[in-house]
C-alpha cells in the first residue's frame, strides 16, 4: 500500500484545514488509518484513528471536539478534517495504515504503511 498525504498549508489560528490520504496499491479497506503528528523536536504523536468500516473512530485528548476523520473507501482515501485550529496543532502530520486491531491505534509502531506526511502551519 502506497500512501500519499495532501492537503497541508498555512492557516490562521482558529481556521479550518482538511488533509488527505490517498491509497494505492492493496485495497485500503483492509487496514484501520491513522494520522499522526510530529512537530519540530517532539515526538511523533497520535492524533486520530478509523476502523475499516469507518464505524469507529479514535482521537486524541488535545484533538478531541475540533478534529473529525473519516474514510471513503470507495475512493481509497481518508480525510482529517480540522476545526478551531490552534498554534499548537503545526507539525507534519503523516497517515498511516494498519493490519492489525483496532485497539492498538495509538501505537505508531503498530503501522504497517505510512505516507510522507504534509506539513500544517498554524499562525497565531
Amino acid at each position: 500500500v502506497q500512501l500519499q498525504a495532501s492537503g497541508g498549508g498555512l492557516v490562521q489560528a482558529g481556521g479550518s484545514l482538511r488533509v488527505s490520504c490517498a491509497a494505492s496499491g492493496r485495497t485500503s479497506r483492509n487496514y484501520f488509518m491513522g494520522w499522526f503528528r510530529q512537530a519540530p523536536g517532539k515526538e511523533r504523536e497520535f492524533v486520530a484513528a478509523i476502523s475499516r468500516s469507518g464505524d469507529s473512530t479514535d482521537y486524541a485528548d488535545s484533538v478531541k471536539g475540533r478534529f473529525n476523520i473519516s474514510r471513503d473507501n470507495a475512493k481509497n482515501t481518508a480525510y482529517l478534517q480540522m476545526k478551531s485550529l490552534k498554534p499548537e496543532d503545526t507539525a507534519v502530520y503523516y497517515c498511516a495504515a494498519n493490519r492489525g486491531v483496532f485497539w492498538r491505534a495509538r501505537v505508531s509502531s503498530g503501522y504497517d504503511y505510512w505516507g510522507r506526511g504534509t506539513q500544517v502551519t498554524v499562525s497565531s
